[in-house]
């Protein structure tokens, strides 16, 4: 081993020089990229149009390179311009400087308002940036900087590329950049000054004028005219209170006995604070030529009111606050909640009274005892009632998150009917303020599955909504929904129907919350038709003789008489509210006693025609029974039992469940046929001696074929028969029809139990937490807040909050319409609705600060509300007539007012208004003698400094010269754009 390591310790490393270094590899790299965006060589644009900068559309591109281990972004700043024609574009014009050369001189877009930063420096159209890639790296070190530049230098004189070339140096935050543009004899250095302290010689036109002829070291005498623009920003931060015509919400108004100021069912809105905190004003020299004015440390000629040109931003308040955005964010937050009602309330919520101490004799005597009576007038008290006691039981009534008043008008509003004499019927009450029905706005429930702005849930929500911000947050919550549900169960015990909810069916299309009230609506509803009928009855009608009550009576008569069609075998009067609860099926036997039925049972069509008619509604037209000829007459027939879309799903994870066998599918036919069982035993009933065929030519016209033969006699008749499908061997039609037996609907089996359906539906609601029913309600929340919003934008009509609106519409019906939407989406819909008011709330504040309401001349009024709502959508908007123009004045007024306040000690002349103050200070020239500044110092000054010297000898070329400056408080920049002659030096 020692011989072999001898020959090891004489090999001595070899240094290459002809392999490519770390520096050189970074060079190759950024021409690489430079040649790959295809920036290589001279391509002129046309001359830049006043204000692109701003209204054009911006592009990058962005690669990623590396100095040895230390990563760059390399980005590539353009701003997208029609094409020119391709023939000029690549030709290579050697005496034509480089088009950022060029733009250093243009003057029509000074001081763009929205672009970045080393656009609004050096006026450039197009540029790439090099940067450490990752925001903590930084390239401090002198030798580093020099040696990026050097690198920059090397590929832009390689690649032949004219396109400015940017390197960030320093920490980010300090937006420090040098760069280079190279053309043909031709360079521009890019230089950077950034202090914190600003020298004081620098703080005026005069010291900046001589930092820029003393860097140009121009040869000539004397030297060409320098060109310059100025911009002063002043700032104003002091509004007036009453500028803000927001006001708090009055609380004390919810509970003052009216229904006034923020009323239940009424979303408030707008913003609690000022959403406009500051407004800037720009006055702008634009075109100014050295000697024409004087700005020195001793006097100045720029006086903001003498500039031609004015122009104004706003600055916004960040996430101001905002009423409705708060109400929809604080009832979303309900929905990540986990306890119970019981576990808020501490309590066992719907334990009956009593239930500790009941015994089996008390569930006996309910067995026996009569039917209760009905209460003859429903109030307010009566509804609290019970659920009142049970509070009282366990705690103090002062313990209730809500107190009796608030309660009590909750109920009042959502229970319109308890304050009548007469409970009114279920019909929705129409409310001026709501959508009317059948509007655009009225329909929006069905995209965002919510409920009608006119109905109980939809109040509901609102209440709740409303009792969640004001009055006891998830206590009063969870306290709401338990009386709720007493009142719920109090009106279905007492057959008073529940106001607010649209007649017939569930609404498939509204919340599940909706579809399980409007169900126990529909409960409430045959369970009052069915005890009023029991009533109409008299003691010595037998069952048989309903038969002929309906042939008296007419069609219209009867429908109302039987809606409820009867049990199997029992007349009204012998039902009793035990018998509803705990119904069973008869035997057959029963079912056909007293009604000769047996014989029906055992015997055929000829046995039938003997039975007397029963359950009929009306004729059929001139249709008659195939086979004896007896006019054929439509049944009353019990209605389909309505199914909210939980019981739809389960019913139909039910009949998947059965498979595809084909006993299976005979299971499933069967289930689903219980409703035409019952349709063919009323028709039965109805037309004694019918035929299957007699029940399809009503039931299913299109399974009853009739076609012209010729008969034996040579006469042309119509001959009928079943289709296809109704021939099939044991098909559902035949097997059903066989085992029909003829039954009135009123004493067939009900196909809807309305007392066990009602039970469920109390049930569902009994064991809902307040975040299911948030969750629930969360639709209708939002369908309001929708509403609230566009009612709002229609008073300010402004056009981007229209285009925002129907954006909001669109995705939450998309989002609204799954069960279980996701948090985070329906986060992103509050968010844009909160956006929404901010903006109104901004057009608001706006409008009351510059008077457009006080305006007397129509045509003023017209260019103010213009101006308002281009601040609302624009980056900065000039002021036409910059401070002699309408506007101007109202904007130097608010300057006025301000400067008063803060430099008067008068509280006195604080108070007056500023026209006023104006007046008494006369003229601006008398102020400005006066000493009284209408305008603080300026919070930002901003110079720009061109001209075209020969550089360096005074034989070189001519070229552009260009420094920019920027003046604040709490910084100062130069930046510089300097430009030499490298053919001629």
């Amino acid at each position: 081993m020692a011989a072999d390591s001898e020959p090891e310790s004489e090999v001595f490393e070899i240094t290459d020089f002809t392999t490519a270094s770390e520096w050189e590899r970074f060079i190759s790299k950024v021409e690489e990229v430079l040649n790959d965006w295809k920036l290589i060589g001279n391509s002129l644009g046309k001359p830049l149009e006043k204000g692109i900068f701003t209204s054009g559309t911006w592009e990058e591109k962005s690669d990623e390179i590396s100095f040895a281990d230390f990563k760059f972004s390399i980005t590539h700043h353009y701003l997208v311009q029609d094409s020119t024609d391709k023939e000029g574009k690549d030709e290579i014009l050697e005496d034509v400087i480089p088009q950022s050369m060029q733009d250093l001189l243009c003057m029509n877009n000074d001081f763009p308002p929205r672009a970045h930063c080393l656009v609004r420096w050096y006026g450039l159209r197009e540029f790439v940036v090099i940067a450490p890639a990752a925001n903590h790296d930084a390239v401090l070190s002198e030798s580093k900087c020099n040696l990026l530049l050097s690198s920059v230098s090397i590929a832009l004189g390689n690649t032949g590329c004219q396109v400015p070339l940017f390197v960030q140096i320093h920490h980010k935050w300090r937006r420090m950049y040098v760069g280079e543009c190279q053309g043909h004899g031709v360079r521009t250095d890019f230089e950077m000054v950034h202090l914190r302290k600003v020298p004081n010689q620098y703080t005026h036109l005069s010291g900046l004028l001589d930092i820029f002829k003393s860097k140009i070291g121009c040869p000539l005498t004397p030297l060409p005219p320098v060109s310059i623009a100025i911009r002063f920003t002043y700032v104003l931060q002091d509004w007036q209170q009453y500028f803000w015509p927001q006001q708090p919400p009055d609380i004390d108004a919810l509970v003052g006995g009216e229904v006034g100021g923020l009323e239940f069912g009424k979303l408030p809105f707008g913003a609690c604070e000022d959403p406009i905190s500051e407004l800037h004003l720009a006055t702008t020299w634009p075109h100014l030529t050295e000697g024409i004015i004087v700005d020195n440390d001793v006097y100045s000629d720029l006086d903001p009111i003498q500039a031609p040109h004015w122009s104004v931003r706003v600055r916004k308040a960040e996430n101001p606050q905002c009423l409705l955005g708060d109400f929809v964010t604080e009832f979303f937050k309900i929905c990540r909640r986990k306890e119970s009602t019981d576990e808020i309330l501490g309590r066992s919520t719907f334990e009956e009274e009593g239930r500790e101490i009941a015994d089996i004799t008390h569930a006996l005597s309910k067995l026996t005892e009569p039917a209760p009576v009905p209460i003859h007038k429903l109030s307010v008290s009566n509804m609290v009632h019970t659920a009142k006691k049970k509070i009282r039981k366990h705690r103090g009534v002062e313990e209730s998150p809500l107190n009796n008043d608030v309660l009590n008008m909750i109920l009042l509003f959502l229970f319109p009917d308890a304050a009548s004499e007469k409970p009114l019927d279920g019909s929705s009450s129409t409310d001026n303020n709501n959508p009317i029905s059948g509007s655009e706005d009225y329909n929006l429930y069905n995209q965002f599955k919510s409920a009608p702005s006119d109905s109980l849930t939809y109040k509901l929500a609102l209440c709740l909504c409303m009792i969640n911000f004001y009055h006891g947050g998830l206590k009063g919550v969870a306290h709401l929904w338990q009386e709720f549900v007493l009142e719920m169960r109090f009106r279905w015990e007492n057959n008073f129907l529940i106001p607010g909810l649209a007649s017939g069916p569930p609404d498939l299309r509204c919340c599940l919350l909706h579809q399980k009230l409007q169900m126990l609506n529909c409960c409430i509803e045959r369970k009052k038709a069915r005890d009023e009928g029991r009533k109409t009855n008299t003691s010595d009608m037998h069952p048989g003789d309903a038969g002929k009550a309906g042939d008296e009576l007419g069609p219209d008569n009867l429908k109302d008489m039987d809606k409820e069609k009867g049990e199997v075998g029992k007349s009204w009067d012998s039902w009793s509210d035990s018998e509803e609860e705990f119904f069973e099926c008869l035997s057959d036997t029963e079912e056909l006693k007293g009604n000769g039925q047996e014989s029906a049972k055992k015997g055929g069509p000829k046995e039938m025609t003997s039975l007397k008619p029963e359950g009929r509604l009306y004729q059929h037209g001139k249709l008659t029974l195939l086979h004896n000829g007896e006019p054929l007459y439509i049944p009353v027939t019990q209605e389909p039992a309505p199914m909210t879309e939980d019981l739809l799903e389960e019913q139909s994870e039910v009949l998947a469940k059965l498979g595809t066998s084909a006993e299976g599918a005979h299971l499933r036919a069967r289930m689903q046929s219980a409703c035409l069982l019952s349709d063919m035993e009323s028709f039965k009933a109805a037309n004694p001696g019918c035929f299957l065929e007699d029940f399809v030519r009503w039931y299913s016209p299109r399974d009853y074929i009739e076609e012209e033969v010729i008969d034996e006699k040579g006469n042309m008749v119509l001959k009928g028969e079943l289709s296809a499908r109704m021939k099939i061997p044991s098909n559902m039609w035949v097997e059903a029809w066989e085992t029909a037996k003829p039954i009135p609907a009123r004493r067939q089996r009900r196909l809807f139990d309305d007392t066990r359906e009602a039970e469920k539906v109390l049930h569902y609601l009994a064991i809902q937490k307040p975040a299911d029913l948030a969750r629930h309600l969360l639709p209708c929340v939002i369908h309001a807040a929708v509403l609230k919003v566009k009612e709002e934008e229609n008073l300010e009509n402004i056009s981007s909050v229209k285009k925002i609106i129907k954006q909001i519409i669109t995705h939450s019906s998309k989002v609204l319409h799954f069960p279980n939407p996701e948090d985070k989406k329906l986060e992103e819909i509050i968010h844009q609705i909160t956006n929404v008011e901010a903006i109104i709330a901004r057009a608001r504040s706006l409008k009351a600060k510059f008077g457009t309401e006080k305006c007397e001349q129509e045509e003023e009024k017209e260019d103010l509300e213009r101006f308002v709502s281009c601040l609302l959508e624009q980056p900065e908007v000039l002021v036409v007539g910059a401070g002699r123009g309408h506007a101007g004045k109202i904007i130097h007024k608010l300057f006025v007012n301000a400067q008063r306040l803060t430099e008067s000690s008068d509280e006195a002349a604080a108070m007056a208004p500023p026209e006023e103050e104006l007046k008494r200070m006369g003229s601006p020239e008398e102020r400005r003698q006066n000493s009284v500044s209408d305008f603080p110092p300026p919070a930002g000054r901003e110079l720009i400094l061109r001209t075209t010297v020969p550089r360096p000898a005074p034989y070189s070329r001519a070229l552009p010269q260009r420094m920019y400056s920027v003046l604040t408080k709490e910084d100062f920049r130069l930046a510089g754009a300097f430009s030499s002659d490298t053919s001629f030096f």
